[in-house]
């Protein structure tokens, strides 16, 4: 517990040190290999304990509120950043921020999204909030009215890790979403897993009957990608095109994968 106490108290000097950073992990077209977005995600430098991995220092932030000025820090730089670079970006360029639970059951959430882009100058359509399933078991009107209040600022949702969190589809019915990430655990044993294949086949149904777009997460090798491209996935993220990168290198893309 100690030690767990002391990571949050660095973590916490952390973001006033200006310690964290975001780095970009770019989602592709599959068939083309042209970046059309990229996921955001928060990286530590420590001065004394080095790179400190997200799995280790974000599970301490999600004990705190420590996660909720993690996730607004993150918005803010993100917005800022693709903001920036804007002009220089495919035109269909999409960015994709994780949000926490904690952010969701915030009841201003919605006003701290607002001005995040006000002050960013990021079109609010080129921002896409992603929420676990996890997330979703609540079902309540408040979690709807609060997804509601972010998608009528014109943000897109997407579920995240889609497939490993719920027992039940009946959500989708009553919540309006953009976008269904597939959970890299259903990519990794591609193409070898006809369980894995007919999984991802299914949610590619899916999401055609909500009319709604599909990324698979964790491809690292060329005939995963192939393989999803031929059922009918058109975006995907993971190794096989780019690790997540500063910034500068994202921008830099060039989809050395199909070369």
């Amino acid at each position: 517990m100690l030690g767990r106490t002391q990571l949050a108290m660095e973590l916490r000097q952390a973001l006033e040190r200006n310690e964290l950073r975001v780095f970009y992990q770019p989602v592709v077209d599959l068939a083309t290999g042209r970046m059309v977005g990229a996921e955001a995600l928060v990286r530590w430098e420590s001065p004394t304990r080095g790179r400190v991995p997200p799995g280790v220092f974000i599970p301490v932030a999600e004990e705190s509120d420590l996660i909720l000025s993690v996730g607004e820090w993150v918005l803010r730089t993100a917005a800022h950043d693709i903001a920036l670079h804007l002009a220089h970006l495919p035109a269909d360029f999409e960015l994709h921020v994780n949000m926490s639970a904690r952010e969701l059951i915030q009841s201003d959430f919605a006003c701290t999204l607002e001005q995040a882009l006000a002050t960013s100058g990021l079109p609010a359509r080129v921002l896409t909030l992603e929420l676990t399933e996890s997330m979703l078991l609540d079902d309540s009107d408040a979690t709807l009215q609060r997804i509601a209040a972010i998608r009528a600022l014109g943000v897109k949702i997407a579920i995240d890790d889609f497939g490993t969190g719920y027992s039940s589809l009946a959500y989708l019915s009553r919540l309006r979403f953009d976008c269904i990430k597939i959970d890299q655990s259903f990519v990794g044993q591609l193409p070898a897993s006809e369980s894995d294949k007919a999984i991802v086949t299914a949610v590619l149904r899916i999401a055609q009957g909500f009319g709604v777009k599909v990324v698979a997460e964790g491809v690292e090798e060329q005939a995963q990608a192939q393989l999803l491209h031929e059922l009918g996935c058109e975006h995907a993220q993971g190794y096989l095109f780019e690790r997540p990168v500063p910034l500068a290198q994202m921008l830099d893309y060039r989809a050395p994968w199909r070369e």
